[in-house]
């Protein structure tokens, strides 16, 4: 998902998206280069459930891996 250029708080609003559009997609690549990516995609994912793999640098922009979790696969304890 490309969301390089668009800041605060689009880059979550489109993972939100993508991720009821897309709900059987396993793992999600975000590509952004918005500073607040780093803390709001981590956050977006523990607020809703989802895991947060990995944030990697790239050339110009940094690289979210997010694994999404159905509602149904959730563990509850």
């Amino acid at each position: 998902m490309d969301a390089r250029g668009k800041r605060c708080p689009i880059p979550v609003i489109d993972l939100a998206r993508h991720a009821a559009e897309h709900p059987t997609a396993h793992r999600v690549l975000v590509l952004a280069t918005d500073p607040a990516a780093a803390h709001d995609i981590p956050a977006w994912c523990r607020m809703r459930g989802h895991h947060f793999v990995e944030q990697r640098p790239s050339r110009d922009h940094t690289v979210y891996v997010v694994e999404l979790i159905e509602q149904n696969e959730q563990v509850t304890t």
